[in-house]
């Protein structure tokens, strides 16, 4: 401490004789630091590393169980060749009372992973290189707990998600297909895909009125007729011991895939039994395999992952190119998924911000009574912002919501240092006898070097176990928040020893006299 304190008079006595410079240094760095902010990579969250992989695989629609356990046994073969890869687990469709009910041409594979040189990005490379010899298969990779968040975010499990509502499935389907074509030349986009909505084969039932009528069948009851045979209806339950088992009836399978046999199927009528074909037309057509909706309004998706990018120039790039591609009249786009979510906290943190720095300046203010007083203590939260954003783009992060929020943690510990020298001053002038002046500054400064250093130390010394090993599981969020406080508290530190007591000096007397 003596010779930081030898040090610091030697800067202390250069800084009063040339206070111009360190002001106007300061003040370049702070608006070098705050012009550069637009220009770093956004992201919601940063990147997960669960150490894990979750693989989707999607066939075509109306593909097999057997054909997705054939195309999912190829696919476990080319992960296991994967070296990290220690073991794959897979699930091909799931039950319709799942909450994440799938059909059997969609299945997950669950891949784990062991620690590997490459970084998270080369393997998931080389995944994605291994499985596309797979033929008419979409991918689309990620991992299990980034999965639930996408999936929480907007229904979709994939980061960028894009929704085409409009009244007419077969417009949405030919509107997604060009929209994926025009979005494949944007660099950093993987697993470009549109959700499955194909045409197949159904049947459709159409109700005669007029010839239920003339044979007194209620269409009402005629559709009800219709539901049990080709679909089931549970009549009673079966006891067997404490066991309950349903009982249904419906047509045998054979019957309910003929189009003949479901023409000529016997209903009940007044007049008797009488053929289906009596009372109404059933013919062979082509539908959708399924209807989305959101807001009561159908809708297709285009989604897609990241690689190689940040979440965020990858999603300007894909609103550049929507501005550009043209809706017929009565369709429209929605852009959701993370970029949406990390621009609606954006606006939140931002708010926040303002609320948090506003309620510092009133405590500083109610403790003083003076706002050129509160003012230079605050003067160390833009000087905590030069680290911050230096940290960040000295470790190649993105601006995500973990990133402002220590943001928001810094404004606080940057503003105590000011507090420790500001109220030292007022002691050594109302307690101590001294004069307002340079000496006295200069005494006060030193006085209060070591509390400053101690308290800052600290602080980044226990930020230190969060900094290193920025990959390992667990430490996705906390890393960026340290990473910011960390930069900050250095600059705060370093710049709060020359400039404060130089603002002190220029214009904390006349605060004192009042």
């Amino acid at each position: 401490m003596r010779h930081l304190k030898a040090w610091d008079t030697k800067v202390l006595h250069w800084s009063f004789q040339n206070a111009r410079t360190p002001i106007l240094c300061v003040v370049t760095l702070t608006l070098i630091a705050a012009a550069s902010v637009p220009f770093l990579g956004k992201a919601f969250l940063p990147s997960f590393n669960e150490g894990t992989v979750v693989v989707g695989l999607r066939l075509p629609a109306g593909s097999s169980l057997e054909e997705s356990n054939k195309v999912g046994t190829i696919a476990e073969k080319l992960l296991l060749e994967v070296p990290e890869v220690t073991s794959v687990g897979r699930r091909s469709g799931r039950a319709e009372l799942d909450e994440h009910a799938e059909n059997v041409n969609s299945s997950e594979i669950d891949v784990d992973l062991k620690p590997s040189n490459r970084s998270r990005q080369e393997i998931l490379k080389d995944i994605r290189t291994r499985l596309s010899v797979l033929p008419d298969a979409a991918l689309s990779l990620g991992q299990p707990i980034s999965h639930r968040l996408d999936h929480l975010l907007s229904g979709v499990r994939a980061e960028l998600v894009i929704k085409i509502f409009g009244p007419d499935l077969n417009i949405l389907r030919s509107l997604a297909e060009d929209l994926k074509s025009f979005l494949q030349a944007i660099p950093g986009m993987a697993d470009l895909q549109i959700e499955q909505q194909t045409l197949i084969p159904q049947f459709q039932i159409k109700p005669k009125r007029d010839a239920a009528l003339k044979y007194g069948v209620n269409i009402n009851q005629l559709g009800e007729t219709i539901e049990t045979l080709l679909s089931e209806k549970v009549v009673t339950q079966a006891l067997e011991g404490p066991k309950r088992f349903d009982l249904i009836v419906r047509l045998p399978e054979n019957e309910r895939t003929d189009l003949e046999k479901i023409s000529n199927v016997l209903i009940d009528s007044p007049a008797g039994k009488i053929p289906l074909r009596f009372v109404a037309d059933v013919t062979e057509s082509q539908g959708p395999n399924m209807i989305n909706r959101d807001s009561a309004q159908r809708r297709i998706v285009v989604m897609a992952n990241t690689k190689d990018r940040n979440l965020g120039s990858i999603a300007q790039d894909v609103q550049t190119k929507l501005d550009q591609f043209k809706l017929p009249e009565g369709f429209f786009f929605k852009f959701e998924g993370q970029f949406e979510s990390q621009q609606q906290a954006t606006r939140l943190i931002g708010l926040l911000s303002i609320l948090s720095i506003s309620g510092i300046f009133i405590l500083l203010y109610s403790h003083f009574r003076s706002i050129s007083l509160a003012l230079i203590i605050m003067a160390n939260i833009p000087m905590a912002l030069i680290g911050s954003v230096l940290a960040i783009w000295l470790t190649n992060q993105t601006l995500s919501v973990a990133s402002l929020v220590g943001f928001i943690t810094l404004t606080g510990i940057a503003a105590r240092n000011g507090i420790l020298k500001i109220s030292h001053y007022r002691h050594l002038m109302q307690h101590e006898g001294e004069a307002f002046g340079v000496p006295m500054i200069i005494r006060g400064s030193l006085e209060r070097l070591t509390p400053v250093l101690m308290t800052d130390l600290v602080s980044a010394f226990a930020l230190i176990p969060l900094l290193i090993g920025a990959d390992q599981p667990g430490k996705e969020i906390l890393h960026p928040v340290s990473t910011v406080i960390f930069g900050g508290l250095i600059s705060s530190t370093l710049l709060d020893t020359i400039l404060t007591p130089i603002l002190f000096w220029k214009y904390g007397k006349m605060s004192l006299l009042a």
